[in-house]
C-alpha cells in the first residue's frame, strides 16, 4: 500500500451544501431560512436558553437550600487492606509513598484512610484524615495514625 492508495471511507465525505444559488437549486433565495425574523437574519443565531423575552425558566424556579459542593474537601480515599499487601512491616507511609504505588493519583488532595479489610502489619501511617475504624485497626496492630 502506498500514499496515493489511500482514499476516505465510502459515505464519510459529503459535498458542502451550497445555499443561495438560484431558485431551482432548492435552497436559493432564502436559502433554508424562511422569510423574515430573528434566525432569517445575518450574524449572531438565538442562544438554545433563549424563551423569547420571558422569565427563564432558570429565574422562575424558586432557589431554596444550601450546597455544599463547592466547600467541601474532596477526599483521596484508601483502604487499611491496601496497606497491608503493598508495605513492609514497621515502613512509614505518606501521601508519596501512597502516590509511588499507585494508590492515589493526586499529591495536591488530601488523604483520608478507610477501615475496610483487615490489617496484620504495624505500619505508621500518616495522612489527612481517618475513619474511627481505620484508627482502630492500626492501632491495634502496633502501628500508629498520625493526622498531619
Amino acid at each position: 500500500m502506498n500514499l496515493h492508495d489511500l482514499s476516505p471511507a465510502p459515505g464519510s465525505k459529503r459535498k458542502t451544501k451550497r445555499l443561495g444559488i438560484g431558485l431551482g437549486s432548492g435552497q436559493g433565495k432564502t436559502a433554508g431560512k424562511g422569510h423574515k425574523g430573528q434566525k432569517a437574519r445575518a450574524g449572531r443565531s438565538v442562544s438554545p436558553f433563549f424563551e423569547g423575552g420571558q422569565m427563564p425558566l432558570s429565574r422562575r424556579i424558586p432557589k431554596r437550600g444550601f450546597s455544599n459542593f463547592r466547600h467541601a474537601a474532596n477526599y483521596q480515599t484508601v483502604n487499611v487492606r491496601d496497606l497491608d499487601g503493598r508495605f513492609e512491616e514497621d515502613s512509614v507511609i505518606t501521601s508519596e509513598e501512597l502516590h509511588a504505588k499507585r494508590l492515589i493519583s493526586d499529591l495536591s488532595l488530601p488523604v483520608k484512610i478507610l477501615g475496610e479489610g483487615e490489617l496484620t502489619r504495624r505500619l505508621e501511617v500518616k495522612a489527612n484524615a481517618f475513619s474511627a475504624s481505620a484508627k482502630e485497626k492500626i492501632e491495634a496492630a502496633g502501628g500508629k495514625a498520625e493526622v498531619i
